[in-house]
């Protein structure tokens, strides 16, 4: 297993993840710049840019480099890039006070990118919008994959791309994509964005906020069901539960 490579690719995954964290840092900032969440989400991204900077700097590694990559590493890039990103994206939930110990926050975030959709959470409509948005964003992330995002985002990985999908997805679906492998990423994730965007549309036009629609966008489509209410969608009528419903069983199709 080549150390250096696995631990550059994963500073590559974690700078990207930390630059996803402007979204609901917007959502923060939108409602009270000053607020204890905005300053968490601003802490989290600078201490998650400054550290996979810092990573590619010490473990460099060039396009030659990622041609070698083999099986060992792509899972080892896998499942330590889960362990990674978890702990990231659990510093907003501990600094901004959401969660009282930094287990909970690692569980909640942990559900969230696992598409589990288990909660420790009591009162949902009781916490900041910043920090719902991005429990609702580490669904929709973990979805169709952090690390087929990355394949498709990062162009330095190279022929590397096949081994980091295999790893992930693993199986006789992940053999018949090898050709183009880039390629085929970037379509799947077109695809999951353009259902994304059109089911958040529909939402809108049942009544529903952009916010809460985008929240349970990200939840539907990656069938966890993380929502924005108490209640979920019961809190909402017919026409909401149904279009949700239908998305759901096209995102199976996509992400299953």
């Amino acid at each position: 297993m080549h150390k250096k490579l696995v631990l550059n690719v994963i500073s590559r995954i974690l700078l990207v993840v930390s630059i996803l964290m402007v979204l609901p840092l917007g959502w923060a900032l939108f409602d009270n710049p000053s607020s204890a969440e905005s300053r968490a989400f601003i802490i989290t991204i600078f201490l998650g840019v400054a550290g996979a900077v810092l990573m590619r700097w010490v473990f460099p590694a060039s396009g030659d480099d990622f041609d070698v990559m083999g099986a060992k590493d792509g899972l080892a890039i896998v499942g330590l890039s889960w362990i990674a990103v978890s702990l990231l994206g659990s510093l907003p939930f501990y600094l901004s006070g959401v969660t009282v110990t930094f287990t909970d926050a690692f569980f909640e975030t942990a559900s969230g990118f696992t598409t589990t959709g288990a909660t420790i959470l009591t009162w949902i409509e009781g916490q900041p919008r910043g920090v719902l948005f991005w429990r609702s964003l580490t669904h929709w992330l973990g979805g169709m994959g952090i690390i087929v995002l990355s394949v498709a985002l990062l162009p330095a990985i190279g022929r590397g791309a096949y081994a980091l999908y295999r790893a992930e997805a693993p199986g006789p679906t992940a053999e018949r994509v090898r050709p183009r492998m880039k390629e085929t990423a970037k379509t799947l994730w077109t695809v999951y964005f353009i259902l994304s965007a059109v089911e958040t549309l529909l939402l809108m036009a049942g009544g529903m906020p952009l916010y809460d629609a985008l929240c349970h966008t990200f939840g539907t489509m990656a069938t966890g069901g993380f929502s924005t209410k108490n209640a979920s969608i019961a809190a909402y009528g017919s026409y909401i539960q149904w279009i949700i419903i239908v998305f759901m069983f096209l995102a199976i199709r996509i992400v299953r």
